[in-house]
């Protein structure tokens, strides 16, 4: 939640539940808010097990594995995030907030869904007029400000103030439910939205956005597709 960039800890078992553990602490992000959940390995006496899949339960990050073979409560292990698709998942995510903040300032838009993948990701706008000339305008804004390589910062404020600051919150949906202490990506002079991914530290980490394609998505729905080179 702090840094994005760790990309290997140590920690200690404490859970074992059918073929997925429960560590003390954790630098695996799990599937949550259409981001996918971060892949890798965790090591132990010499012996590496595969991190396929990552998820919040019951207010539990479960690690599911390859394998069980030897892991017990208790033991100590260092876990190693697959950094290549880590990072392609944090540069498509701010890209998404350049994006979703262009969108918003330009038409007054919110977003209505989203989904990031490595290859290409998807934003869901609540936008009236279906013009793909007008939204390949918006990608040229966006790609202006990745030339002026805004920097990246992260910090938490209390529900409260959050709430006070509406053009924090991007999602039509409005703030998460049952947080008090809001978690805030500034991409520093542009926008600020509530967010609980992983992000870069500046905007010139994110390459060229390329804009893929647009479906109407019904009243008021736009999907756009998008890419980054």
């Amino acid at each position: 939640m702090d840094d994005s960039y760790l990309k290997e800890f140590d920690a200690e078992i404490k859970q074992v539940i059918g073929n997925t553990i429960v560590l003390d602490r954790t630098a695996f992000y799990p599937a949550s808010g259409g981001q996918p959940t971060d892949t890798g390995k965790i090591i132990t006496n010499g012996k590496e097990f595969v991190v396929s899949n990552v998820v919040k339960q019951d207010g539990e990050i479960l690690h599911q594995l390859s394998s069980m073979d030897g892991l017990n409560v208790g033991e100590s292990v260092r876990g190693v995030i697959d950094w290549g698709r880590r990072y392609t998942l944090m540069r498509h995510h701010t890209a998404a907030h350049v994006l979703s903040g262009v969108f918003n300032k330009e038409a007054g838009v919110l977003i209505t869904g989203n989904q990031l993948d490595i290859e290409k990701s998807r934003i869901d706008f609540s936008l009236e007029n279906f013009d793909r000339e007008q939204m390949a305008r918006y990608f040229e804004i966006a790609n202006e400000l990745v030339a002026k390589d805004l920097s990246v910062s992260v910090y938490y404020i209390s529900r409260e103030e959050a709430e006070k600051n509406p053009s924090l919150a991007k999602l039509a949906t409005g703030l998460p439910a049952g947080i008090q202490n809001i978690r805030v990506v500034d991409i520093v002079g542009f926008d600020a939205q509530a967010d609980g991914g992983t992000h870069v530290k500046s905007l010139i980490e994110i390459g060229k956005i390329e804009f893929v394609s647009a479906e109407n998505k019904g009243k008021n729905n736009r999907r756009i597709y998008y890419t980054l080179k």
